[in-house]
């Protein structure tokens, strides 16, 4: 099992920044992929950025490439998501979540994580 929790939400003007936390508890979760997917009101949950645990690979939505950044502190077993430039559509709730297999390549379908954090609510004001 694989516990995630998120803090770091809020909300702040378009072109700001913000960094969201996620700490990872549990059996192998260096092993995992870890990642980040969001949930706008009236929107499906889409995929935001993942990076797998024990190398460092990464991958990034289209929508926030250039703009955030994850990464993660083995000393902290945490994963962040740096974001800047930050606009309006960036508005959703963001969940953290691990994969459910082991050193697997990186991902970013939804199926495959199967461990999910109870999100927190990212606002922008244009």
């Amino acid at each position: 099992q694989v516990q995630l929790v998120e803090s770091g939400g809020g909300l702040v003007q378009a072109g700001g920044a913000l960094r969201l936390s996620c700490i990872a508890s549990g059996r192998a979760f260096t092993a995992a992929t870890m990642g980040w997917f969001r949930q706008a009101p009236g929107k499906e949950r889409e995929f935001v950025a993942a990076i797998i645990w024990h190398n460092d690979t990464t991958v990034y939505a289209d929508s926030v490439k250039g703009r955030f950044t994850i990464s993660r502190d083995n000393a902290k077993n945490t994963v962040y998501l740096q974001m800047s430039s930050l606009k309006p559509e960036d508005t959703a709730v963001y969940y953290c979540a691990a994969t459910s297999h082991f050193y697997g390549p990186i991902t970013k379908r939804e199926y495959e994580y199967g461990y999910w954090g109870q999100g927190t609510q990212v606002t922008i004001s244009s």
